[in-house]
């Protein structure tokens, strides 16, 4: 016999095969983190678009209160939902605050923050609600506002 051609795989081909590989797995897991930091701030996203609609909701169910709703909360409870109590417009916007700023918590990540900022334009009323809170990874505050003119 012959000392013909090989067959099969040198060592050095099995290692440059495992070095292209463990590259592209660490791609794909570069990737899959990426990916799930994405989702984390597009469910905070979401969540401060509904609270942000849901204030907007209040205040206009509510539109007489006016300046009651300025300010950064805390509110107080007031048992004004469902009409447990005869509650006056501030009174509302109180209990409003109070319970929204519960949802804020619950809903955005630790050290988020909420406003609302009144402004009377005539014969209009301005409602500017801005909800931040932080991200992992960004140096600056994540942030929504919606302007509301009743």
């Amino acid at each position: 016999m012959n000392g013909g051609a090989q067959r099969g795989f040198t060592l050095t081909e099995v290692l440059v095969a495992l070095v292209v590989m463990a590259v592209g797995m660490l791609g794909i897991a570069g990737l899959y983190v990426e990916g799930l930091r994405a989702g984390r701030t597009s469910i905070y996203r979401v969540a401060a678009v509904t609270l942000a609609a849901d204030m907007a909701d209040r205040i206009r169910a509510n539109a007489t209160a006016g300046a009651a709703y300025a300010g950064n909360g805390p509110g107080a409870d007031n048992a004004c939902v469902n009409g447990v109590a005869a509650c006056s417009p501030a009174e509302l916007a109180q209990d409003d605050w109070f319970h929204w700023l519960d949802a804020v918590r619950t809903s955005l990540p630790a050290g988020a923050a909420a406003t609302v900022a009144v402004t009377d334009i005539a014969p209009l009323t301005q409602y500017t609600i801005t909800l931040r809170w932080p991200e992992t990874g960004q140096a600056e505050p994540a942030s929504y506002t919606v302007v509301l003119q009743l």
